[in-house]
């Protein structure tokens, strides 16, 4: 998932790189939601809502909250993790992959869920006040210069017709570029009055097993129940997950809910009928690529009336055409109903709270269905059905 071009139009959002103007937009045009009324069902536990800034690191977000979450549901002291630790070391481990593929591979602020657990198990994690990766005085997240400069040195290292062999200190000198933007990960640091490092941080405090998770992605064209290589341009580390039925997606977050495990969602959000605005998205029945603009302004005025039946078929053609891409990160943390009984995911996202519902959003299960790229969770999470085939 990675920063995408935002526009704030007729209550629809696509983000990217003008996040700044869209908060601004958002706080000045809020409105009152009343075509939408929502009852909790399952509520659990977490965090408050961050705001990633001018940053495309949704899912190191997602994947914080989620860990938060998790810790809660283990019976911990939840504590506010760094996000940008997670995010620099995967930076890090980005660029040794760029250069190994002499440049042929997507370098940017852009990753996947499976690189909080994978840079867990790594490098640790420590807690939000030893590293908040603002470094020079900004109280937000902006790193449109950081990364030009990053991407340029990489650029330069890899152009063989000048470069005919790398020094050892390529990556020191990468290192020392984070350092300057983000400030140095310090080697141990006080908490609870003990000294830890971030590895013996995330063994003692926080104390997930990563061999305990498990990501999931939904593809006709790959065999079911087996690990596939996922397709999306920011799995840079060339991570496979498990694939599944289309269905299997609510069968496994409902489940989830229900045992007390929450779920981090990869899932297109380009889509007129995704609204960050309006904390809304679900599937019209109509066709939205028909509707004139006062209709799309109007999917959100009123309760939806029903939604479009999702198939497989459908949903992988919006993934080979481009329609679905992989655009953002989120963290599913309950369930809710409408006025009318319709089942709504309550989504945590890290855009800030200027939404109608602070931060927070209502989704439907057959935008799930749809527009799902991944889901990442505890295995004690999946219907022993759907995980009983799975071989890591």
């Amino acid at each position: 998932m990675k920063k995408i071009l935002l526009t704030l139009a007729m209550s629809t959002l696509t983000y990217g790189i003008a996040q700044d103007n869209l908060i601004s937009a958002v706080a000045q045009n809020q409105t009152e939601n009343a075509g939408f009324v929502f009852t909790p069902v399952i509520n659990l536990e977490r965090m408050e809502v961050k705001d990633q800034g001018s940053s495309g690191t949704c899912w190191s977000y997602a994947g914080a909250s989620f860990l938060e979450s998790e810790m809660v549901r283990m019976g911990k002291p939840p504590v506010d993790l760094s996000e940008i630790f997670t995010a620099r070391n995967t930076y890090v481990e980005k660029a040794k992959q760029y250069v190994r593929m002499h440049g042929n591979l997507d370098y940017g602020d852009g990753g996947e869920l499976h690189d909080i657990i994978n840079i867990y198990a790594k490098y640790g994690i420590v807690p939000q006040y030893i590293y908040s990766g603002l470094n020079y005085g900004t109280e937000r997240n902006d790193f449109a210069e950081m990364q030009s400069a990053l991407k340029g040195f990489l650029e330069g290292l890899v152009k063989r017709e000048q470069i005919k062999k790398l020094t050892p200190n390529w990556e020191s000198a990468f290192k020392a570029a984070l350092d300057a933007y983000l400030g140095k990960v310090p080697e141990t640091f006080m908490y609870n009055n003990k000294k830890y490092s971030p590895k013996s941080f995330a063994k003692e405090v926080v104390g997930i097993n990563p061999d305990d998770y498990i990501e999931m992605l939904s593809y006709e064209h790959e065999p079911k129940y087996t690990n596939v290589f996922m397709a999306v341009p920011d799995n840079w580390s060339f991570d496979h997950a498990y694939n599944v039925e289309m269905t299997d997606f609510v069968k496994t977050i409902d489940n989830a809910l229900k045992k007390g495990y929450t779920v981090a969602w990869a899932a297109d959000v380009s889509e007129p009928y995704f609204s960050w605005r309006n904390g809304v998205a679900y599937v019209p029945e109509q066709n939205t690529d028909k509707l004139s603009q006062e209709e799309r302004s109007n999917l959100f005025k009123n309760p939806p009336t029903k939604e479009r039946e999702i198939t497989p078929a459908m949903r992988q053609l919006a993934f080979d055409n481009y329609e679905t891409t992989d655009d953002h990160a989120m963290h599913i943390v309950g369930l809710a109903k409408d006025q009318n009984g319709r089942e709504y995911y309550i989504v945590k996202n890290s855009w800030g709270v200027n939404n109608d519902y602070d931060g927070y959003l209502y989704v439907t299960k057959a935008y799930v269905a749809y527009k799902t790229t991944a889901i990442l969770l505890n295995k004690g999470g999946v219907p022993s059905s759907i995980l009983k085939n799975y071989r890591k």
